[in-house]
């Protein structure tokens, strides 16, 4: 059983200690991932790892599962990939949050491989991702009036008809020809063994989660058993997770944070998961009746992505008693220092934030929750791994390491690393000589701790969901009437960054915002990378050997909006206001107010309180 120490890591000088005390083989003697569930098992069998919300409604009876029955299960679901799908045979899902996704997760990844798929996605998408991923089994959500995974489900099959098409649904739902029921085909395998001899483990590929855009080859990023085993470790030990804890489980399980930190951590330290119905926080019954389940099931550990907390800290808690509220946590985008303030001011607690990147197993550095916080920091990184900021040089290599305060590109070493794409020819550039090349710019404190300033790469992140702008480029490019296309993250108070972009028209050609925002979304699949604007302007910045200089057109971004939100939705027209690259969150805004406006100032700085890059209102 994995030894997470006995008081929790607060400071850097606390995780050295952790490090020296014992070597991670000491403290990590789990080999597969259903090693976790037996330790688990083994602790406290008839303890709750998982409580189901389907509704959130103050008269639901809530389906729990001890962890007993968590193993049972699991061993259950890897008995029925081998026996459908044979030796390590890959196992595609697509599943809201439910009790059955985490089993079809961990027994798909002890019986062979798993690959999460994000069911919001297009069908031909999905298809790629699947071929690409070489998934024998599909198991998907039966048919439901709320969703349309069942149809997408059949349609695939239709495209793959090689592929075992495996079906959740409630029991009595009718039989369909050809099409297992997960339910009653689990409950004809054997929970207390497996019948295929030892689980995967060690470096066997326990999973392939899809990253990046979706044109052209996915790019699907391998997790062995230990990578996977590492980051899980480093999340319970970081978070200081027990088995009195009680998390809000909001993340989706076809992304690493709901898979690791919110998940398999969890298990590891033998927590209880609240399940927030199977769509999380996108659910706005859930939304509204946030606080009253949170002091229902006496939550300790708030979890979320900052747009969904933003939204639920919108909610008034009224006479709920949230006092075993312990901490927040959240990551997979950067937190709005607005948020931050507001999260302590309704719970009266920190919250924390989280680095994750799929090519590490889901986990890289943590604000741990046991220390009083830093604003701004994801923390240190995982016990038993390194992370450095180094220098970038010429054509994107990694250079010396970075002084304290000097900004660079974060790179990451340890066994949490993956082994690498699918796909080899997507390994250059990213995995260096053992070393996880982020594309992602920081800096150190004195202390060590971790800051994020930005992104060398173009990756546009809202509300956690990651959007290659190469696709939205590559849609708009495709009109006759466009010459240049460059999609960029607009600043959003709510969601981060929306994709906008921005287009140059071949000469002589007219066409108009409107016309070119319905092409993007004919030919883009992927719903959430649908340009909330696009602008046409005369001609597109270019570098000295020709490529579309971004930054400028980023700045370009900002100031739309910030002339949105300043001379329009606060009524200042004659604020002057200028938009500059660089400064430790990749841009800086500066609001000029005449004397008289002391007033507005207050209005404008709690405005932009609200905004990822640096601010300055200054009243002359």
């Amino acid at each position: 059983m994995a030894n997470l120490g006995n008081s929790p890591l607060r400071t850097k000088a606390d995780l050295e200690r952790f490090e020296t005390e014992m070597s991670l083989a000491e403290r990590l003697p789990e080999q597969s991932i259903l090693d976790v569930f037996i330790a688990s098992a083994a602790r406290d069998p008839d303890a709750t790892a998982m409580t189901m919300l389907m509704t959130g409604a103050p008269d639901e009876h809530p389906r729990r599962v001890s962890y007993g029955d968590t193993l049972g299960m699991v061993r259950r679901a890897a008995n029925l990939f081998h026996d459908l799908g044979g030796p390590a045979p890959g196992v595609a899902f697509m599943l809201p949050t439910l009790i059955e996704t985490h089993v079809t997760l961990w027994g798909a990844e002890t019986a062979g491989y798993a690959v999460p798929i994000n069911f919001l996605l297009q069908t031909e998408s999905i298809a790629e991702l699947l071929k690409a991923s070489g998934a024998k089994i599909l198991v998907a959500l039966g048919p439901h009036p709320g969703s349309d995974i069942w149809e997408k489900a059949l349609d695939l099959r239709a495209m793959m008809p090689e592929l075992t098409l495996v079906r959740v649904a409630p029991p009595g739902t009718a039989e369909q020809p050809d099409v297992v029921d997960f339910g009653s085909a689990l409950m004809t395998q054997p929970a207390d063994h497996l019948t295929f001899g030892a689980p995967r483990g060690g470096d066997d590929i326990a999973a392939y989660f899809h990253t990046g855009g979706t044109t052209g080859v996915p790019k699907l990023v391998a997790h062995t058993h230990r990578s996977q085993l590492v980051a899980t470790f480093g999340g319970a030990a970081m978070c200081g997770y027990t088995p009195s804890d009680v998390l809000t489980a909001t993340f989706p399980l076809f992304h690493v944070a709901g898979t690791i930190v919110a998940g398999l951590s969890g298990f590891m330290a033998g927590i209880e998961l609240v399940i927030m119905s199977p769509t999380g926080l996108r659910n706005p019954a859930i939304t509204e009746a946030f606080w009253r389940i949170v002091a229902d099931h006496k939550v300790t550990l708030v979890a979320g992505v900052p747009t969904a907390l933003g939204a639920v800290l919108q909610t008034p808690v009224g006479e709920h008693d949230i006092c075993a509220v312990r901490a927040g946590l959240t990551g997979a985008a950067l937190l709005p220092p607005a948020v931050s303030q507001r999260f302590t001011e309704v719970t009266g607690a920190t919250l924390f934030e989280i680095l994750g990147m799929t090519e590490a197993s889901g986990l890289i550095s943590i604000d741990p929750p046991g220390g009083e916080g830093a604003s701004g920091s994801v923390g240190w990184p995982l016990p038993y791994t390194h992370v450095d900021v180094r220098r970038q040089i010429a054509d994107g290599e990694l250079g010396a390491v970075c002084d304290v305060g000097e900004i660079g590109v974060i790179a990451i070493r340890g066994d949490h690393l993956s082994p690498g794409y699918r796909d080899p020819s997507h390994n250059s550039g990213v995995f260096i000589d053992c070393t996880l090349n982020s594309g992602d710019l920081g800096y150190k404190d004195e202390q060590g701790r971790l800051y994020i300033a930005g992104r060398s790469k173009d990756l546009i992140i809202r509300s956690g969901h990651n959007i290659d702008p190469t696709m939205i480029e590559n849609a708009l490019a495709s009109h006759s009437a466009v010459a240049l296309a460059a999609a960029v993250g607009m600043p959003d108070a709510y969601a981060g960054e929306l994709p906008m972009c921005i287009v140059q028209l071949h000469e002589g050609q007219q066409i108009n915002e409107t016309d070119l925002q319905a092409h993007a979304e004919r030919m883009i699949d992927e719903r959430p990378a649908w340009p909330k604007k696009i602008e046409i302007i005369d001609e597109i910045p270019l570098t000295t050997v020709g490529k579309i200089y971004k930054p400028g057109l980023r700045c370009i971004a900002a100031k739309l909006t910030m002339m949105r939100v300043i001379h329009g939705d606060l009524g200042l027209p004659e604020a002057e206001i200028e938009v500059a690259d660089g400064g430790v969150r990749g841009l800086r805004v500066t609001v000029t107010l005449a004397a008289d406006q002391e007033t507005a100032a207050s209005k404008v700085r709690a405005a932009l309180a609200a905004y990822l890059f640096e601010t300055k209102v200054e009243v002359v």
